[in-house]
């Protein structure tokens, strides 16, 4: 699972759902908890010739899940170029467009939205991450992707997502197939736009205009996944289509220095690679380092192999500079985590690191069980639960994992030794930090 905290965009693939569907659900996954009240779905036009970014004239959208009303900022979006309702647009219906469930309009009356699938196919996995949403569909014909995120950034607040639909690469041999994607990636990752320009994918302009948000905006993007039809079927050879995942965000405050950040990770993996051999790792002093690092600070220390969890240890409060409780915690995660067995020498290879520095908790006043749901923030809290003389905490990180609040919290109970529901009880007390964290992928 990936820890986003403050997700703004998406790129998702629009292609049948047994070739794109696991990568698009990765991609949706980090949506689960969040407050999120618009999606915004941008996506190309694959039957429809038009200028302009068409809206459609309607009220909701509807799949076997249910119907998902169209949202009010419609109505201002279409007030500004290059967004209009459902503009004059020459169609080629595509072949299957006799088999399909909706009925067919008059010959000429066809319209941007009528056939298009890049849009629709997103709204299924909306529906099984959200609640209470609405979204705002827009196909792309001629547009000026810059132009269209100016107008876009006067109807984004902090509950609005956008999603760009868009598969990559279309029919090239798997090997470069490969290169030709991993080439776009990085040009979106990079937010290099000129790159972007050049590459091969059927929603570059929806692309191009949340690349041109995320510059404006000072957000950040981050792969999620990256497969194609050759990865998913084992067939490499016959028809190609590339599809990835891809996460915006706005980045946290950074206290720390790319330097600083290197250099706790580098002491957390010359600790691990110490103890593991059954060694003693040499002392920091923290006169021989950064004033920053020589702070009292709370800190984690995370290790995870293949993805999963392999120890994390640490203290909720200060107690010591921040180079010594790096080294402390990583030499009590890889051998005294009571949850495993201390890792080996064999293991320090395949084996991550992350460091999480935590703020100073501070007490979260709540009114009922009911109360304290509301206030806590999915993917922004780290929590600290006390029941009685039991306690626990969960970083802020375990949301990715757990981001139902009722689920957390009966998690963090069952950690704390109590009964899942214990939580509702009037002994319960909370707290609240929230973290700066780092590791070695970056």
């Amino acid at each position: 699972m990936h820890y986003i905290p403050h997700l703004k965009g998406l790129v998702c693939p629009h292609a049948g759902y047994p070739y794109s569907g696991q990568t698009a659900a990765i991609a949706y996954k980090t949506l689960a908890g969040r407050d999120i009240q618009t999606v915004v779905i941008l996506g190309p036009s694959h039957y429809a010739a038009f200028q302009g970014a068409s809206v459609p004239n309607a009220d909701a959208y509807q799949t076997p899940l249910g119907n998902v009303p169209i949202s009010d900022k419609a109505q201002q979006l279409i007030k500004a170029s290059p967004f209009v309702l459902e503009p004059k647009c020459l169609v080629q219906r595509p072949s299957w467009w006799q088999q399909s469930s909706k009925p067919a309009p008059p010959a000429g009356e066809d319209t941007p939205d009528t056939w298009e699938h890049s849009v629709e196919v997103q709204v299924p996995f909306l529906q099984k991450t959200l609640k209470n949403f609405t979204i705002l569909p827009v196909v792309f014909g001629d547009v000026d992707p810059e132009q269209a995120a100016k107008v876009l950034a006067g109807i984004i607040d902090d509950k609005t997502i956008v999603v760009a639909s868009s598969d990559l690469s279309h029919y090239h041999p798997y090997d470069e197939a490969k290169e030709l994607d991993n080439r776009c990636v990085r040009a979106i990752c990079s937010l290099d736009i000129d790159e972007m320009k050049t590459q091969e994918a059927c929603g570059k302009l929806p692309i191009l205009t949340l690349m041109y948000l995320a510059r404006e905006k000072g957000w950040k993007a981050q792969l999620l996944d990256y497969r194609n039809t050759g990865d998913v079927t084992g067939d490499k050879n016959h028809i190609i289509v590339g599809y990835s995942a891809i996460a915006f965000y706005a980045p946290t405050q950074e206290n720390y220095a790319a330097q600083e950040r290197g250099f706790l990770l580098d002491l957390a993996r010359k600790t691990l690679t110490c103890v593991a051999s059954n060694g003693s790792p040499s002392e920091v002093n923290a006169g021989d380092v950064s004033p920053k690092l020589s702070e009292t600070k709370a800190c984690f220390v995370t290790l995870t192999e293949n993805g999963m969890l392999r120890g994390c240890i640490g203290h909720i409060l200060p107690q010591e500079p921040l180079c010594q409780a790096v080294e402390d915690n990583a030499q009590n995660a890889a051998r005294r985590d009571p949850r495993f067995l201390p890792v080996q020498s064999d293991e320090v290879s395949k084996i991550k690191i992350e460091i999480s520095v935590l703020t100073e908790p501070q007490p979260l006043r709540f009114t009922s069980p009911e109360d304290l749901l509301n206030k806590l923030q999915p993917y922004e809290d780290g929590v600290l639960l006390q029941i009685g003389s039991h306690g626990a905490t969960f970083l802020p990180q375990v949301w990715a994992q757990i981001p139902d609040k009722v689920e957390f919290l009966n998690q963090l109970s069952r950690k704390a030794g109590c009964a899942p529901s214990a939580w509702r009880g009037k002994e319960t007390t909370v707290s609240i930090y929230h973290v700066e964290s780092f590791e070695e992928s970056e």
